[in-house]
């Protein structure tokens, strides 16, 4: 599936384009991207160049993103692993150096200061963030420019989960984020997107591009890891008749009844299931 000219996944404006859409979209000028990676352990990707404006994905730590301008703060440009174009505080970034080697693999966990756990906490990493490791002492791999982290929690890149279901219910419980892709706070299809990731497994950003993304099943077919759309959202089956999902009714990742959300999304107006895909 394409999305080539969805301005949510390409990096254009009508002054400005990276060099790549030369011929395929329209702009005054053209330039090389720079590839940048997020030093921080998450990120916001905005709508506009302020700390105030709509949050639309974020960037986990060691994510690339390709930068066009930078400005009063702010990198514009795409992030690599979804495609999503935003605004990102420049200070979150750094200049992209060696690939990384793994991503973390538990829900969350820390970096500490020195290969000890009672040393200080550099930062909260979460699940499919990415590690470059450089050193190893005792139990704790050394990231580049993050710390050192127990290695248990890391697992080698291109090394996955294998149910998207499973890792998707260890977020349960987890807040109710806008935008969110971090363990701390996601929405729907950033829950979706992370559980995936973790399996090693391509997913887009948004609702309609994954509901567009995934081939479509008969209602009657539904089971266990498919997905069921709405207008704007998505919920993960753990069986044929319960649901999983980040949801803003609850503010949470929260199991229930699919009976039950499809009645009460009903009455708030979305009206019923758009319908259902086997990813």
């Amino acid at each position: 599936m394409s999305f080539a000219h969805d301005p949510r996944v390409t990096l254009a404006r009508p002054d400005l384009a990276d060099r790549r859409l030369e011929g395929l979209v329209a702009a005054e000028r053209y330039q090389d991207s720079t590839p940048m990676t997020c030093a921080v352990p998450v990120a916001a990707l905005r709508a506009a160049p302020s700390p105030d404006a709509e949050q639309w994905d974020q960037l986990l730590a060691g994510e690339l993103f390709r930068v066009l301008e930078v400005k009063d703060g702010f990198a514009w440009g795409q992030a690599a692993r979804d495609g999503y174009v935003g605004f990102v505080e420049a200070a979150s970034l750094a200049r992209a150096g060696d690939p990384p080697t793994h991503a973390v693999s538990a829900i969350r966990t820390y970096a500490f200061s020195r290969p000890d756990i009672k040393a200080r906490p550099e930062g909260l990493y979460s699940l499919n963030a990415l590690v470059t490791v450089e050193a190893r002492e005792g139990r704790f791999a050394k990231g580049v420019g993050t710390g050192w982290f127990v290695e248990d929690h890391l697992s080698p890149i291109g090394r996955g989960e294998a149910d998207h279901v499973a890792v998707a219910e260890r977020f349960l419980g987890a807040p109710y984020q806008w935008g969110g892709r971090e363990s701390l706070g996601l929405d729907c299809s950033g829950l979706l997107q992370q559980a995936l990731y973790a399996c090693v497994r391509a997913c887009p950003r948004d609702t309609d591009m994954q509901r567009d993304f995934f081939p479509e099943i008969a209602e009657v077919e539904r089971r266990r890891g498919d997905l069921v759309f709405w207008k704007g959202h998505v919920a993960i089956l753990l069986d044929r008749d319960t649901i999983l999902h980040a949801n803003a009714h609850h503010m949470a990742v929260v199991v229930e009844p699919l009976s039950e959300a499809i009645s009460r999304i009903e009455a708030a107006g979305v009206g019923g299931p758009l319908g259902y895909r086997r990813v």
